[in-house]
Order: C-alpha cells, then sequence, then structure tokens
C-alpha cells in the first residue's frame, strides 16, 4: 500500500531532524510544508535542504535534486504548515512538557484524517497523548540520525493508537523510501536507542576502567562488529556463527554470557569520572562540522552500496 505522491506532509520543527524529514518526504514526490518557531529557521533551512538533496544525488540517491527542493515550502505560521495535510511529522525538544503542547495544537488544529507522527528519541507516545481528542491518530515515528542516510524508523503507538494509524504509517515510511519496525509494546527508548544504550554503556565501563583505549575500543565497532551489523543483525550474526543456528550458539556460549549478564554496568558509567578518563583520552576533532560532512558522505555511499546489493 503506497502513499499517492501527491500527499501533503507537514514537518514541525526545522532542526537537523526536521530538514532531513523534509529531503526524504520531497524526493518521494510529497508536498513539504516545513515549520519552525524560530524566526527565519525553516527560509534557512532550505539551502541546507538543497546541499543534502545534491549529496543524495551524487551517490545515485535522489534522481531529481532540484525538482524535490522545489517541493519543500518554508511556511510563516502552523496552520499554514497543517493546511491539507494527510500526515504530520513533529520534531520538537525532547523535553516532555513541550510535547504534551504541541500535540495538543497539532490535534486541535490538523485537517481529522491527518497521522500525527513524533520523532521522539525515547519519550513515550502515551506520555503526551492521553488526553487528545485525536488521540487513536497519534503514533512515534522515531527517525535515525542522519534519518535521509539512515532509513530505519521505528513505529510505536500507544495504547489507544488505532490499528489503521498505524498500518497507514508503516505503509508512508515505506512508500517514502524508509525502512520501518514496529515496536509491539511501549517502551522508553524503543529499540534501538535501549541496544544502542547497552553497548555504550558497556563501552564507557571498558575505556573507563582501562581495558582499551577509547580510539580502539571504536575501531573494534567500525571494523568488527559493525562490518558484519551493516547487513545483518545480532539474530542471523549468530544463526551463522554456530554449525547448528542459535540453538547451538546459545548451548556454546550461554554460560559467558550469563556470567556477563550477572554483572551489568552500573549507573555510575555516565558520571564525571568515568566521562574524565574517557575524555582525557580522546582528542575531540577542530573540524567537528567538516566530519559530519564526512559522516554524511560515506554514510550516503554505504546506503547506496547495499541498495545496489540486494539479495
Amino acid at each position: 500500500m503506497g502513499a499517492p505522491l501527491t500527499e501533503r506532509v507537514a514537518i514541525v520543527g526545522a532542526g537537523l531532524i526536521g530538514r532531513a524529514w523534509a529531503m526524504i518526504f520531497a524526493r518521494a514526490g510529497w508536498e513539504v510544508r516545513l515549520f519552525d518557531t524560530g524566526d527565519g529557521v525553516a527560509e534557512a533551512a532550505l539551502r541546507l535542504c538543497a546541499e543534502g538533496l545534491r549529496n543524495l544525488a551524487a551517490n545515485g540517491l535522489c534522481s531529481d535534486p532540484d525538482g524535490a527542493l522545489t517541493r519543500i515550502r518554508p511556511v510563516p505560521d502552523l496552520d499554514t504548515a497543517l493546511d491539507g495535510a494527510a500526515f504530520v511529522q513533529e520534531n520538537g525538544p525532547e523535553q516532555l512538557d513541550v510535547k504534551q503542547r504541541l500535540f495538543a495544537e497539532l490535534d486541535a488544529r490538523a485537517p481529522t484524517s491527518a497521522i500525527l507522527a513524533s520523532s521522539s528519541s525515547a519519550i513515550r507516545c502515551s506520555l503526551f497523548t492521553e488526553a487528545l481528542r485525536g488521540r487513536a491518530r497519534c503514533l512515534i515515528g522515531h527517525p535515525v540520525n542522519p534519518p535521509h542516510l539512515i532509513p530505519l524508523v521505528e513505529i510505536s503507538g500507544a495504547p489507544w493508537t488505532a490499528p489503521d494509524t498505524l498500518t497507514k504509517a508503516r505503509a508512508v515510511y515505506e512508500a517514502i523510501g524508509q525502512v520501518p519496525i514496529t515496536v509491539l509494546k511501549e517502551i522508553e527508548g524503543f529499540i534501538l536507542n535501549r541496544l544502542q544504550g547497552a553497548l555504550l554503556a558497556e563501552a564507557f565501563r571498558l575505556a573507563a576502567e582501562g581495558y582499551v583505549t577509547p580510539q580502539d575500543l571504536d575501531r573494534t565497532v567500525a571494523d568488527g562488529l559493525g562490518l558484519r551489523w551493516s547487513f545483518m543483525g545480532p539474530f542471523e550474526t549468530i544463526e551463522l556463527n554456530a554449525p547448528g543456528g542459535i540453538a547451538d550458539y546459545c548451548a556454546r556460549y550461554a554460560g559467558f554470557y550469563k556470567r556477563l549478564a550477572a554483572d551489568p554496568v552500573p549507573p555510575s558509567v555516565y558520571e564525571a569520572a568515568a566521562t574524565h578518563t574517557i575524555l582525557a583520552q580522546w582528542q575531540a576533532p577542530a573540524d567537528r562540522p567538516a566530519r559530519m560532512q564526512r559522516r554524511d558522505r560515506r554514510l550516503a555511499a554505504l546506503r547506496a552500496h547495499k541498495a545496489s546489493q540486494k539479495d
């Protein structure tokens, strides 16, 4: 089930995530209305969208960057953004009170048929939609940064989100070229950030307690785990790492993993002492914006390669 190419989306919040959503929807043929409460932010985002679309085109990920750009229109107020929208993607600050106020506005002012999706990274949908008249049309559509280069979207509803809303949202994300997954039960942080958090906590512990330098830990992921994980997940990894598959892997290594699980990383791993130890060994790049651009170029090239190697 694909969304018609003439649909209109309201992108509320024109920061890094909002700009990426604007590019994604516009590339797929949608009319994009881009709004931000900051003075001049939506207008300034247009130039950055142009750069991002050119980067996508250079890697074969956007066939008509100029045409896509013409479909992105910064607008001066929320009502103009919401007018005629079939889908709303909210990208406000990750603060519960802000989400509550913003979704109350969206529910009151958006067309009743529009799906209301939040890009929230960790806040559960039920925490800011319970009191809304249109709560059945609300959900989380959590992207991965940068969304125009990493296609995963986590769809998570509240207990009162209509199943049809979840189905339609998944179809929209698929139609615009993203890779949606459905969170079957609400949980803080959803799926990706909980997986990332588990790895990050262990990384902090190993580096802070002197088992490895931060640089070598990054190499362990980039040139080890990450190579496999760029095209298969942990279950497929262990399925292929033992002759008898997952059951065989668990029989061989469950004892080791049980011992690890019995010694969980404590919350103190994120406190000042651990962070100070890591930062004493870590040299922050003087050219962070340039490094971010390099990351985006390499991600675009990797995504293009993966697209060309589909089984």
